[in-house]
């Protein structure tokens, strides 16, 4: 249990300075499903709805809807994906309360694999995107690791603690995108069903924004 706490505060220790080093910051909301629906032991599809907000709900800053197929293989720890997205952003002009509205349609391809280190259970996902926002064509590509620590039993293993980092990385000549942070207190409904409330800070060059997530993962 000692173990498991260091672990935790260790975690938390390296996500304080990239939320004390942000430069302007604005509280925001995401709610969020991911869902997973199994064909048989290898294949899956893969579906996502992202309800983001500027502020803690009613200002629509992002409708986001993702949709793929994948292939699990190595026993359950390595899965690769080919997916689209559909993204309905809203943006303030500069110096004005109006908004702008850009569609954007994405196409990726992700590769992720699982490990254990004792207790801690680790995840990366290596992702690479194509993506048509109105009339511009971008790439970008996006390094996530996330850690999931259980804070119960393994007979009654329910809460655990979730963390995660993810970069984005452009191929032009402003190649660094933004980065996010995250912590959050997870709890298992069920074995197809968990739930997470947490803290993200996502910063880029010049600013930097805070977010309450709200998450819903199933499994069918």
């Amino acid at each position: 249990m000692k173990t498991r706490i260091k672990i935790i505060a260790l975690i938390l220790g390296f996500m304080l300075p990239a939320s004390v080093q942000s430069q302007e910051s604005e509280f925001g909301n995401w709610l969020i499903y991911i869902g997973n629906k199994k064909l048989n032991d290898t294949w899956n599809i893969h579906n996502e709805v992202q309800y983001r907000n500027y502020n803690f709900i009613g200002d629509l800053e992002q409708l986001l809807l993702r949709t793929g197929l994948g292939y699990t293989f190595n026993e359950g720890k390595s899965n690769i994906l080919i997916g689209y997205g559909y993204i309905l952003s809203e943006n303030y002009l500069d110096n004005s309360t109006e908004k702008v509205s850009v569609n954007e349609h994405r196409i990726f391809q992700q590769f992720t694999s699982k490990q254990k280190i004792g207790v801690v259970g680790l995840s990366h996902r290596y992702r690479f995107e194509q993506r048509f926002v109105e009339s511009d064509y971008k790439l970008r590509f996006r390094y996530f690791l996330a850690a999931n620590i259980p804070l119960t039993n393994k007979e009654n293993n329910k809460l655990y603690l979730s963390a995660y980092n993810e970069i984005f990385l452009n191929t032009e000549s402003n190649v660094f995108d933004r980065n996010r942070v995250y912590a959050g207190l997870g709890y298992r409904i069920n074995t197809n069903i968990r739930m997470e409330a947490g803290y993200m800070n996502q910063f880029f060059e010049q600013n930097s924004r805070d977010q309450l997530n709200i998450i819903t993962f199933v499994t069918f």
